[in-house]
This record gives C-alpha cells, structure tokens and sequence, in this order.
C-alpha cells in the first residue's frame, strides 16, 4: 500500500467530522449544559448525530464512511470480519469512534497539540491532504468526448483482443529417458492421444493429454516457448516442467475474440482520463515551478 493511500486511510479514520466536511444535520442536538469543553477547535458531525463525548458530535455519514473503508480492508477470504449488521455497527461506534474520541480528548488534556512535534506532523498532513484534493479536483474536471475515446479504439484496436488461444495435448513422465523413449514411438506414427492415455502421469492422461484451449499467458515458461514455434501436429522434443518431463503437440489455434468499442468504453475511458489528469498535474507544476525558487542539495542526500 503505497504512503498516500494509508495516510488517506488514517487521516479518514483520525479526523472525522472536521469542520467544512459536509453539511451538519439540522436535527443535531445542542451541546448539553455543563459538558467538559476540551477544545476550541469546532467540530462538525456529518450527517444525523448518533453520539456525543463531552462537546465532540460523531455523526452517521462519519460512521458508514469509517465502516466503508474497513470492510473495503478486510480480506476476501475473511468476509467474517467485515461489518455487516447493525450489532456490528454499533458496537464499532462504541468501541471504535467513542473510544478514539476519549483518547483524543485525554491528549488535548495533556495540551501534545501544543507541541511542536504535533504542529509540525499537522503541517506536513496539510501538504497531503491539500495535494491529494487538487488532484482530485482536477480528476473531476476532465471531460472525454465519444470521439476522443472511439479513436483511441480504432488507433488501438489490437490491444482489445484476447490473447491467441492453442489446443495443446501433453505427456508428462517422471524421467528423461522415458520420454525419449515415448518420442522415439511417436516419430514411428504411434498416436499421441493413445500413448497420452497409456504413459502419461499427468491429470490429463484420462483426456489422450488434452489441455484444450488455453492461452500462452496460462502457460508454464517452457511450454509456453515450444508451443510458440511448434507446427501444428508436429510433437515437440522433450523438455523438463514442474510435473516433469514433457512432450506436447499443438491442434489448433485461434485468434482471440476482438472486444467491441461498447465493452472496451469504460477502460478507454478510466485510461485516457488517468493520461490527462497527469498532464493537468504536470502543467500546474510546470507552472508553479516557472514562478518558484526551487534549490536541491543533492551533496546533502547521504
């Protein structure tokens, strides 16, 4: 995961319900009377207010957000662990959000925001935050024409094909000198499935060898490189594999199937607009940099 996408994570965990971070639910409940202020910074709940510690609102939107990005965290194979019922949700907002806001109101109590390493941390998550949403800005604010994405299509028609497709059979056996030998019947005319069937120690020996139809890209290195200049009915000499010793013969092969402009849209799309995005954001730096004094001290770097 790289620094930004986790400071983005932290940062959405941390600081919920900053102030200017969405609108405040008008059905908000005022601050109760006699409640400990920790702090003069204004905190603003997103959405309906479903807890309060001391003068700190936590809202929903602040809640189905946090819960958003933990389930979008939790592995596929653990799909246990995401939160999924209302139980849950409460109980994250109780031992989650209610317990970080008791720490962070503990913390303002010992004034470590008033130290100078807070400070200079905050100023440095400024400089990510701001960055991260003029990059965000300038995402939003690029328009693609139909034209702009059909003639990419055209121009690259070639990279919306599948990959070429080859009918394989195999023979894999334990040893070297076994398979010379199975090749050796084979230039004699013996049949490639019938000796697939009777010799080979693969899964495949059932089917005469037969792998089917399948892509270079699902190949092992070494078949994958006899299977490319391999005439078709011609058996291949022997090469060692992760089952172990291999002879295969090629039947057939076909191109892949050519995706439509219609399937092929939405990547076009996600790829050209990443491509202008970057050259928005090399533009502002160009620019930004023709108006700034910039120094590097390389001798420094150590």
């Amino acid at each position: 995961m790289n620094r930004l996408v986790l400071f983005l994570i932290l940062t959405s965990l941390a600081f919920y319900g900053l102030s200017g971070c969405g609108n405040r639910d008008s059905s908000n409940p005022d601050k109760s009377a006699g409640k400990k202020e920790t702090t003069d910074f204004h905190f603003s709940a997103r959405g309906k207010v479903v807890a309060k510690v001391n003068n700190i609102p936590i809202g929903l939107d602040d809640l189905n957000q946090e819960i958003e990005i933990y389930n979008s965290m939790v592995p596929a194979d653990s799909p246990e662990l995401k939160i999924s019922t209302l139980e849950k949700k409460i109980d994250y907002l109780r031992n989650e959000m209610v317990r970080r806001t008791l720490l962070y109101q503990a913390a303002l109590d010992r004034k470590l925001d008033k130290e100078e390493d807070y400070i200079e941390a905050l100023e440095k998550a400024k400089l990510d935050i701001l960055v991260m949403e003029l990059v965000k800005r300038e995402a939003e604010n690029i328009d693609l024409t139909s034209k702009e994405i059909e003639d990419y299509y055209n121009t690259y028609k070639d990279r919306f094909r599948a990959p070429e497709e080859i009918s394989i059979r195999e023979i894999v056996v334990p040893s070297e000198s076994e398979a010379k030998d199975i090749l050796g019947e084979l230039s004699k005319g013996k049949d490639f499935a019938s000796l697939a069937k009777s010799r080979s120690k693969s899964k495949s020996a059932g089917s005469g060898g037969s792998l089917g139809f399948i892509s270079g890209e699902g190949l092992f290195k070494n078949m994958a490189d006899a299977a490319s200049v391999l005439p078709m009915g011609k058996p291949s000499g022997v090469f060692q594999g992760p089952e172990g010793y291999y002879i295969i013969i090629v039947e057939a092969r076909r191109k892949g199937e050519q995706m439509t402009l219609a399937q092929a849209r939405e990547d076009i799309r996600r790829g050209l607009t990443f491509l202008k995005q970057q050259q928005r954001i090399e533009e502002i730096i160009a620019k930004s940099a023709s108006q700034s004094k910039i120094e590097v001290y390389e001798k420094e770097v150590k």
